[in-house]
């Protein structure tokens, strides 16, 4: 099981009343409802593997490099860097919830659970890289649909969905995938490239929506077969799509690298098995005490075990 954790303790932050507090009056909401998703998703599906994996850097400059308008509406604070004459961009994350994540680390430390991320790379290719050749079953826990992309039916990799909340997942299937956007999960990150994603800050091909993108990928397979065809006059491709795509080829020549995400991270050999009892137990314990996490821990340490 692979948490794409970002995706869980945002949304933590923003469905877990900040009433919950620590005894010094900090708002821990998005600690206590991260833990209680994992344990959720634990009790439900008894992973044998499990990683937290982390945005190290959640809008790396390669992919801006490629298209500057990619997450640029998220983009907060500028902050210089340690190299000469650079600066990195904060995203905008709220400060009570900015506060939560060292602790959200502590506690996942303090726990054994892996947390994975890999420099200049999102969770998304933490989680790519560690989907690909798994050699088990793979459940990605995500509310971005950009994941589909991993879905493998043959591979065994789906995706729970949790757009409509952790405790009203989808399961992704393949089937599931062509049955909401006539493509398979394979051919998902090419048909986002088509269409666009206002959320990543991709323009898509203007004037190609869901049905035209996922009509072309039917037809041609995948992007490179797609802009093949616009170049050939001899395709049966019609003017309309054929003017869109070639007026779109600068944008069609990078998309595929932003919206792909990358599988092969040298990620070292991380121990990925779930933990049965927390590695650390009195750190656990201190840390539930100091950010009043009490019922959230233990229900978490039931979970881990079995119970």
């Amino acid at each position: 099981m692979l948490l794409d954790t970002a995706s869980l303790y945002f949304r933590a932050y923003y469905g877990v009343p900040d009433s919950m507090t620590a005894p010094d009056g900090t708002p821990v909401n998005a600690v206590r409802g991260l833990l209680d998703f994992i344990t959720r998703l634990v009790g439900d599906y008894r992973p044998t593997h499990l990683a937290c994996c982390w945005d190290n850097d959640w809008r790396p400059q390669w992919r801006v490099d490629l298209l500057p308008s990619y997450k640029a509406h998220r983009v907060g604070t500028e902050l210089p860097t340690p190299t000469e004459g650079g600066a990195h961009f904060e995203e905008e994350v709220p400060d009570p919830l900015e506060a939560q994540i060292p602790v959200i680390l502590d506690v996942l430390e303090a726990f054994g659970i892996a947390v994975v991320g890999a420099d200049e790379h999102e969770a998304d290719d933490v989680i790519g890289t560690l989907a690909t050749d798994a050699g088990m079953p793979v459940d990605v826990v995500t509310g971005d649909r950009d994941l589909f992309q991993l879905v493998d039916d043959d591979a065994q990799v789906r995706v729970l969905y949790t757009a409509r909340g952790v405790g009203r997942h989808e399961r992704v299937t393949d089937e599931v995938v062509r049955s909401k956007y006539g493509v398979s999960g394979a051919q998902y990150a090419d048909f986002a490239a088509l269409r666009g994603d206002p959320s990543d800050g991709l323009p898509g091909v203007p004037g190609v929506g869901e049905k035209t993108a996922a009509t072309l990928l039917r037809r041609f397979g995948d992007l490179d077969g797609i802009r093949a065809a616009a170049l050939d006059p001899d395709s049966d491709l019609a003017p309309g799509p054929r003017r869109k795509v070639k007026d779109a080829a600068a944008y069609l020549k990078v998309a595929p690298k932003v919206v792909g995400v990358v599988r092969d991270l040298d990620l070292g050999a991380p121990d990925l098995t779930m933990p049965r009892t927390p590695v650390d137990p009195d750190r656990l314990v201190a840390l539930a005490e100091r950010w009043g996490l009490g019922g959230s821990v233990a229900r978490l340490v039931d979970a881990l075990a079995g119970r």
